[in-house]
């Protein structure tokens, strides 16, 4: 068995992490960690997994994680991971972190997205970006994987065949990405009032207009299947529902091509691949199907009037957006199949 920590386990993200982990056959749950909830039993934070673990919250040690696991989950805020992979690093222990700490390759776009100095520029130089059906090869060999964000996850899932078969032009990509209220994490004590059940319940917000910091994420690696840069409009909206992402995406082609031949294209992209199922000519993606899974639903439809085609994909911003792509992350490290764990279908309805 691996022992596996999460640190920030008080959080969406590692609420999900630890229903899969708990139930994981390789993986036995060895630490949690909570700076706001430490001393407290993890089924008081979370009746739902009540008999699971009696596992308590630590606080944030970075020695006491190395101490005892032999790989950590890092599900903390934005810009703290950072100050906790070099010393796991230094002890051996290999870290999936689901934050974006680790996601740029560029240490400067950490000043431009994030307004703050990458201080461990060793592990950026080192960390392996977590999407398998892109780096699989690469994540087999990494001792730090940085979990892409779940708006990423979408647009790069949903594009990705186009852009590396050269069908599509690279100016002028539009990405409509939609997640429900769990994306934004659950915030402590700290709640935006555009997440409140009033605001957010029977209505549909865009925000982070031409700012949000998934952008750069979704340039870099298109932009590396390209083998070119590439400049996306990405514009994100919440939606009332807990969990769910759907993304619509808007691209250029290149030269006409008819849709049955870019669904061979999406085909032949991910042919075997355990996760993405690309669906018949005439279906549609529904959040609905994916929900409580690491599954992504795609299509892509061409449109010959403006010369474009319609891109479409549909995740759980907790699974393949999140935890669940953390696991599979997880089996590809340590040389599982990557079904282990996350078997279970789409809860529905």
């Amino acid at each position: 068995m691996v022992r596996v920590a999460v640190a920030g386990a008080s959080g969406y993200m590692g609420a999900e992490l630890l229903r899969l982990l708990l139930v994981h056959p390789r993986v036995s749950v060895s630490g949690v960690t909570s700076d706001r909830l430490a001393g407290e039993p993890l089924a008081r934070a979370y009746p739902h997994l009540r008999g699971l673990c009696d596992l308590r919250f630590h606080d944030l040690d970075a020695g006491w994680l190395a101490d005892v696991a032999d790989v950590v989950f890092l599900a903390l805020p934005h810009m703290e991971s950072q100050k906790a992979v070099p010393a796991l690093r230094r002890r051996g222990v290999k870290a999936i972190d689901l934050s974006a700490d680790y996601r740029l390759r560029d240490p400067q776009d950490y000043v431009t997205w994030y307004k703050a100095p990458h201080v461990d520029a060793a592990g950026l130089a080192e960390a392996v970006y977590g999407l398998p059906e892109l780096h699989r090869k690469a994540i087999a060999g990494a001792a730090l994987v940085a979990n892409p964000g779940c708006y990423p996850a979408g647009a790069i899932l949903a594009t990705a065949p186009l852009v590396r078969a050269g069908l599509a032009r690279l100016d002028g990509i539009v990405i409509d990405g939609k997640s429900g209220v769990t994306g934004a994490g659950a915030q402590g004590r700290k709640v935006d009032p555009m997440y409140l059940y009033t605001e957010a319940n029977e209505n549909v917000q865009a925000y982070g207009l031409a700012s949000h910091r998934h952008t750069p994420e979704m340039e870099q690696e298109l932009g590396a299947l390209a083998g070119a840069a590439v400049r996306v409009a990405f514009t994100p909206h919440l939606l009332p529902l807990n969990r769910g992402l759907y993304t619509t995406a808007s691209v250029p082609l290149a030269a006409p091509v008819a849709t049955a031949r870019l669904l061979e294209v999406y085909r032949e992209f991910y042919a075997g691949e355990p996760f993405v199922r690309v669906l018949d000519e005439g279906e549609r993606p529904t959040t609905r199907a994916v929900v409580g899974s690491n599954y992504c639903d795609v299509t892509v439809v061409a449109d010959p009037r403006t010369g474009r085609a319609i891109c479409v994909s549909a995740i759980d911003n907790l699974g393949k957006g999140g935890s669940a792509n953390g696991v599979q992350n997880l089996n590809i490290l340590c040389g599982w199949p990557e079904r282990t764990g996350l078997d279970a279908p789409p809860v529905y309805p």
